[in-house]
């Protein structure tokens, strides 16, 4: 088994301790190949694409995640998952390919302290800045909270601890690939403009919560007032107004683009995809580990990046895909 030395990520406010820890792998990421399927949209929403504003409309962001400048976008029509890839969907793939994970792989991920699951033996370290973040032996997208853990009863709850490259597999056996950064950001925002929220301003409206954080006093308490500890089935709470299920909060989601704070500043209208290297790749969404008080990434403007081979508890993807013609596509 090969060690991971796991660093609080994230850009912004200092370790932004919420966000999925960066991983270090010691023998380099794997990259197996997996055959690309013809494309499908199975289980996608079909967006007309068009102009919108991009960024932080309140500027409530960290300086260093280089939300602002807001500027214009114009996007071609695409398709998009309606909720992330789940268990189940992720185990179809694994049985259909072998396909072993970053985590399974190196044999240890992160864990949330409070979530962890096993024996104390399989807390092989913490990671530095954010202790509340363990590196596990055995946690794995099988094994979510550790070794004593399972996914028996969560098949329509979203897959963790998968890598960008995890997820760059599963998208070419699908016959799909990731999302933009700017395809997720329209997609998130349901058709408002300008709104802090896919549904609105207000994070309750009416009192009600709309998407699934932490509730209480971060790391130590967490209240669970939106029902969940950790991740909630896929298909909880309300879609936004494009049909799209938990853009905010839940599990970070992968997006294709390498991350720059800067990049805003000088993006192109068309289609922007990102800057062509980097060193972490973008994640949007925020997660059931997001708090007011420490990280309020889970605004539809919000950014946050990662190493592309790290993973965690709280970290996952949906695909996306160009709008064209489909004839005779496999979808799985």
């Amino acid at each position: 088994m090969e060690s991971l030395d796991i660093t609080a990520a994230g850009t912004g406010q200092g370790s932004s301790p919420c966000c999925a820890p960066s991983g270090s792998a010691t023998a380099g990421p794997h990259r197996p190949a997996v055959a690309t399927a013809r494309r499908s949209t199975r289980g996608q929403v079909r967006l007309p694409g068009g102009v919108f504003m991009m960024g932080d409309h309140f500027d409530e962001g960290y300086p260093l995640d280089g939300e602002t400048p807001v500027h214009q976008v114009r996007l071609r029509p695409f398709h998009i998952d309606a909720t992330t890839v789940t268990n189940a969907a992720f185990a179809t793939f694994v049985k259909a390919t072998g396909h072993v994970t970053e985590a399974e792989r190196l044999g240890v991920s992160a864990v949330f302290h409070s979530a962890f699951h096993g024996d104390r033996r399989d807390v092989v370290g913490a990671a530095d800045g954010a202790p509340w973040w363990l590196a596990v032996r055995g946690a794995c997208w099988r094994r979510p909270e550790g070794p004593g853990s399972g996914i028996g009863d969560r098949q329509n709850h979203p897959v963790v601890h998968v890598s960008w490259y995890d997820a760059l597999a599963y998208c070419a056996w699908a016959g799909k690939r990731l999302p933009t950064e700017a395809e997720w950001e329209y997609a998130a925002r349901g058709g408002l403009q300008g709104r802090r929220f896919a549904w609105g301003d207000d994070l309750l409206p009416r009192r009600r919560w709309m998407l699934n954080i932490w509730q209480g006093a971060f790391p130590t308490h967490n209240s669970a007032e939106d029902g969940f500890l950790t991740t909630a089935p896929v298909k909880t709470f309300r879609p936004n107004g494009h049909g799209l299920w938990q853009m905010a909060g839940n599990v970070w989601e992968w997006c294709a683009d390498w991350f720059c704070p800067e990049y805003y500043r000088n993006s192109p209208t068309m289609d922007p995809a990102g800057p062509e290297t980097g060193d972490q790749r973008v994640m949007r969404g925020g997660s059931y580990l997001c708090h007011h008080s420490y990280c309020h990434r889970y605004r539809v403007a919000a950014r946050s990046s990662n190493t592309p081979e790290s993973t965690s508890g709280n970290l996952g993807f949906r695909c996306a895909n160009d709008a064209v013609a489909v004839s005779g596509a496999s979808g799985r």
